[in-house]
């Protein structure tokens, strides 16, 4: 049986009391975007011996569902506590202006934390950081893989709630092709498509200019990174195979030059 985290209604807790949802609150889309945007998070393991929450930093990508991925030293505390005990929640955050409080989206997702082996989410999370790269092949260091269990999104006042986990999470069932052609078009991007990258970026999504690089797609979006900015691309309709990756990424490019 697989283990879940039964979510509450969706519906905003604004609403305990007596207040209504904002019309723009969509908790499933705010979701995704603050995960696949992060690439910090906090978090939270269990000590052992006091079986008090201990809260760390630590960098973190996503997996093509979107799975958290963070990597950890055995040397670190929080790694002791994930080998007693694996179950963790972690906190990626997307600050807005003013009050974080009332502006910025962040999004808890609670899980438990594995080893992961998986070559193409190690490519991932060393696209997502490469200074990383540096330490990773460090004998005390192995990738971690969230297996989620729950969602908790909050955007602010009146906008919280928990949402299923195959809400957020792609199934990927039907984009085997897509996903074993990740690698490549990521690298196919980045050597022959920079200006597309860049108009993305800067005329799609309203980020800086910069040298923008590809770090992941999937098959409702393409994760951007430049510098310590990140965006995710999200394509108009969703897609299983290379060819449909070429035709929307072509799609959005001329759009993005239609803004020139």
């Amino acid at each position: 049986m697989t283990e879940t985290i039964a979510p509450a209604a969706i519906t905003p807790r604004g609403l305990e009391l007596g207040g209504a949802p904002p019309e723009d609150f969509e908790p499933v889309a705010m979701a995704r975007l603050t995960l696949r945007k992060a690439r910090i998070a906090a978090l939270a393991t269990l000590d052992p011996a006091s079986g008090f929450p201990l809260a760390t930093l630590t960098n973190i990508a996503t997996d093509v569902d979107g799975s958290p991925l963070f990597l950890a030293s055995k040397l670190a505390l929080h790694t002791r506590n994930i080998e007693a005990d694996p179950r963790v929640s972690v906190l990626v955050s997307s600050l807005g202006k003013g009050d974080p409080l009332a502006n910025s989206a962040r999004l808890s997702v609670v899980g438990r934390a594995e080893r992961c082996t998986d070559a193409n989410a190690r490519r991932r999370f060393l696209a997502r950081h490469p200074k990383a790269k540096l330490y990773a092949d460090f004998p005390d260091f192995s990738l971690f893989r969230v297996r989620v269990l729950g969602f908790h999104p909050n955007g602010g006042f009146a906008r919280a709630g928990e949402i299923a986990t195959g809400e957020v999470l792609l199934d990927l069932t039907g984009c085997e092709a897509l996903v074993a052609a990740e690698d490549g078009a990521v690298a196919h991007m980045n050597e022959d498509h920079a200006e597309a990258l860049a108009l993305y970026a800067t005329r799609l999504l309203g980020l800086p200019e910069g040298r923008w690089k590809a770090t992941g797609l999937d098959p409702e979006g393409l994760d951007l990174v430049c510098g310590d900015e990140s965006g995710r691309l999200v394509f108009p309709e969703r897609i299983g195979d290379p060819a449909a990756l070429r035709r929307v990424l072509a799609q959005l490019a001329q759009e993005a030059r239609g803004r020139l």
